[in-house]
């Protein structure tokens, strides 16, 4: 396989090309950040009127907030009011990075449309947003400059990763799937990929962005089945990935159309902190010039009918 070409950290902005950032750095580049959007518009707002709107189905829950903001950065959860020990438990996350907005707003969607028709068969929790800072500034990183979706692990010190981990513990249930809403952005080479050079001094392969939704399932348990049914449901709604000329996509091999298996646990990916038997990432790609917003979105709800359906089956 080949490198599309190297991130830059000479051409990045902050810091000294071949010294790993400082507290110094990392505050230069938290003052060049700059608020882009409204997290109570965009989002609370949304959940308080689910939670009014289906007052009879679920239930709101804040399971924490940000310490650089709390007032602003409030963390919620949807909940199935009428809980039951005895079916099983979904869970549902967006925004683990807050630029990938088709995540959160995805999340929310499939709770106000589609929540309801799967109520009798399992129970939900929806974190539909799991870093609200990264939300209103388009933001990969927290406000440290630190990846949460590197940081689900045992003991974390980052608070986007450890409000819901904390959680979802304390509802001591077993989850039976876990599906976290991501994309892939072009930014992700221009932008992250060189700060992430920058930050480390650790160089960084830029691989091609994959044109189409692809799935990120887990290499120890990759249940191919589950991932197929979620690629079925949302080529139904969207353009699937192609792999690349060595059959791989974002630098992974290709294991089936559409689909890369990544160690999530190694990793520190919030797919991987439930120990739920069919967990998934989504990728969309809201770049394509053959979607929209309204289309991403509704490629993330298609993601998770795709994934309830197959497990209703089995």
């Amino acid at each position: 396989m080949e490198t599309q070409n190297m991130a830059s950290q000479q051409d990045y902005s902050i810091g000294t090309p071949g010294k790993p950032w400082r507290d110094e750095e990392k505050a230069a580049w938290l003052s060049q950040q700059t608020i882009k959007r409204s997290y109570q518009q965009q989002v609370v707002t949304k959940v308080e009127a689910i939670g009014q709107d289906l007052s009879e189905l679920v239930i709101v829950e804040q399971y924490g907030a940000l310490s650089f903001d709390p007032d602003t950065y409030t963390l919620w959860v949807i909940k199935t009011k009428n809980w039951q020990d005895d079916k099983p438990t979904v869970f549902i996350t967006g925004g683990v990075h807050g630029y990938e907005t088709s995540g959160v707003q995805g999340a929310l969607r499939f709770v106000e449309t589609m929540l309801a028709s799967y109520a009798d068969t399992y129970n939900f929790v929806v974190a539909p947003c799991i870093s609200p800072w990264g939300y209103e500034t388009i933001n990969r990183w927290n406000p440290n400059a630190i990846d949460p979706n590197r940081s689900f692990k045992l003991g974390t010190a980052v608070e986007e990763a450890s409000c819901i981990m904390s959680y979802i513990k304390g509802l001591t249930v077993p989850i039976l799937t876990h599906l976290d809403l991501h994309e892939t952005t072009d930014t992700d080479n221009s932008e992250f990929r060189p700060a992430l050079e920058a930050r480390d001094a650790v160089e960084q392969a830029l691989w091609e962005i994959p044109d189409g939704f692809y799935g990120v399932g887990d290499s120890e348990n990759p249940v191919p089945e589950f991932q197929k049914a979620i690629i079925d449901a949302v080529e139904k709604v969207t353009h699937i990935a192609p792999s690349d000329e060595n059959n791989y996509l974002i630098g992974a091999k290709t294991e089936q159309r559409g689909v890369i298996n990544y160690p999530i646990k190694g990793l520190g990916l919030c797919a991987g902190f439930t120990d739920a038997p069919f967990v998934t990432t989504t990728e969309v790609y809201p770049d394509s010039p053959r979607v929209d917003d309204e289309n991403c979105i509704m490629a993330q709800v298609a993601a998770v009918k795709g994934a309830l359906d197959y497990l209703k089956a089995i």
